[in-house]
């Protein structure tokens, strides 16, 4: 953000992307927090001669939810994972998106709610980053659109640390309606924009809020941003005029938690 909430380098992968693999995950972290979700998990994968404190975590978690497992070749797990397994691996069933309407309803950590709604990111480690963040500062939900955006994938799932097996995350047709729907039961849509926002720690954040994070390359559609409450941006005295989104999702969030907590 400052500038523009952008990656300055994201990465297009050349290789078909492995993460599309439907009800794959991998990774020490997110296998385990699967497991912690009753019923999530259908089968757990090992390598052969994988060992440490890690894979007990996981295989004692394994047999006490009786959850089958079965150890294979760490080749397999390589190919099918694009050589980041770990060693590790499951799969899942797959991954549900909630309805906004059950994500308003959900129990937050703060009195007042807080979303996320991300506009057109389309890089899915991204995404990760931006939910496990989104659940790191107590946000009740994270909002991505049908089209033109990453979906959760086992790439999202992985990024997240597991986050995204915790905290909902609902998929609309029309971000721009949502908005417009959110306002009607009283949010109010802050939108970060680098260019001609103001300071994020000047506001107070009360009341139930929407925070709009657009893409890493060209921020918030003019739609979007035209629903949006209020602008926001993050003071940048250095050189750099740009924050990869997730870094800026942080950066607010962070902002708005302290808030709320001193509130």
């Amino acid at each position: 953000m400052s500038k523009k909430l952008k990656s300055p380098a994201v990465r297009h992968a050349e290789k078909p992307d492995r993460s599309a693999l439907p009800g794959f995950i991998y990774g020490v972290n997110p296998v385990l927090e699967a497991l912690k979700e009753e019923g999530l998990v259908d089968r757990v994968i090992v390598a052969r001669g994988r060992s440490g404190e890690d894979v007990r975590a996981i295989l004692d978690s394994v047999k006490r939810s009786r959850v089958p497992f079965e150890f294979r070749d760490r080749s397999d797990l390589d190919r099918l994972s694009g050589g980041k397994s770990q060693g590790i691996a499951a799969f899942i069933k797959q991954f549900e998106y909630q309805d906004i309407e059950d994500v308003l309803a959900r129990k937050g950590r703060f009195r007042d709610k807080l979303l996320v709604l991300l506009d057109s990111v389309s890089d899915p480690q991204n995404l990760g980053a931006l939910i496990r963040t989104a659940y790191s500062f107590g946000a009740d939900g994270v909002v991505i659109p049908e089209r033109r955006a990453a979906p959760v994938t086992s790439t999202v799932i992985k990024s997240s640390a597991g986050a995204a097996h915790h905290l909902p995350v609902a998929r609309v047709t029309n971000l721009a309606q949502t908005i417009d729907e959110l306002k009607k039961t009283g949010f109010w849509i802050y939108g970060a924009e680098a260019r001609s926002g103001r300071d994020f720690t000047e506001l107070d954040y009360g009341g139930n809020v929407a925070l709009v994070l657009g893409s890493e390359g060209e921020g918030i559609r003019e739609l979007v941003l035209k629903k949006c409450d209020f602008l926001v941006s993050i003071p940048m005295p250095g050189d750099l005029d740009s924050l990869n989104v997730s870094v800026a999702a942080g950066i607010i969030l962070h902002g708005i938690a302290r808030k709320r907590v001193a509130a």
